[in-house]
């Protein structure tokens, strides 16, 4: 079974799908972290993610690790988020990415997270939802997890949303299907029960 929980930066994914995984005894995926690799590689060599993309090994589990090298603190900087939000506009990098994620879940119980989970990488996953939050509220919490000012991340996300929402291909957009799900006001706990129960009614 899959479980796509996509949404915007600073909805509370990552969060929301490991504690998920955790709660059903699935297996969590972070599919953020592997766009973020690439855009990590493609910086630190200096060359298109396009040409990087195809060549990387990357293992996701408690650690992230890119070709055998521990990336986990690497990849979350607000360099390597932003190059990760340019990599992943890229159409060929979307393509080896998305490859290698459906051969992810092709087998056992994910929570995969990202931005076109339920849309293309598991458009038959067995429950979808999209999580949101107000603008101002995703920002807050971007800012207290990388310690920066909210009007910068606020600015920086309006950037970002614009692209997400805007590329030509695998938009940031609700699956049809979609339970959508604003976390603005909710405890993770909260949360977590709601996305619980759709599981349990498919299951």
């Amino acid at each position: 079974m899959v479980v796509a929980i996509d949404g915007p930066a600073g909805a509370g994914k990552s969060t929301v799908a490991r504690a998920v995984a955790d709660a059903l005894g699935f297996t969590y995926l972070d599919s953020g972290a592997m766009y973020r690799c690439v855009g990590l590689v493609a910086r630190e060599q200096d060359r298109p993610p396009a040409e990087v993309a195809p060549e990387l090994r990357i293992e996701l589990g408690e650690r992230v690790l890119c070709d055998g090298r521990d990336v986990t603190d690497a990849i979350r900087t607000p360099e390597a988020s932003e190059a990760a939000s340019r990599a992943a506009a890229d159409p060929a990098v979307r393509r080896a990415v998305v490859e290698q994620q459906r051969r992810i879940v092709a087998h056992g119980d994910w929570v995969a997270e990202g931005r076109d989970i339920g849309t293309v990488v598991a458009p038959d996953a067995a429950v979808k939802v999209f999580l949101t939050a107000s603008p101002e509220e995703r920002a807050r919490r971007r800012a207290a997890q990388l310690g920066a000012d909210v009007r910068t991340v606020l600015q920086e996300q309006a950037i970002r949303d614009q692209r997400d929402t805007t590329r030509e291909h695998s938009p940031l957009v609700a699956a049809p299907d979609a339970v959508q799900l604003d976390t603005t006001g909710l405890t993770l706990d909260e949360v977590i029960a709601r996305v619980a129960a759709l599981v349990d009614a498919v299951r």
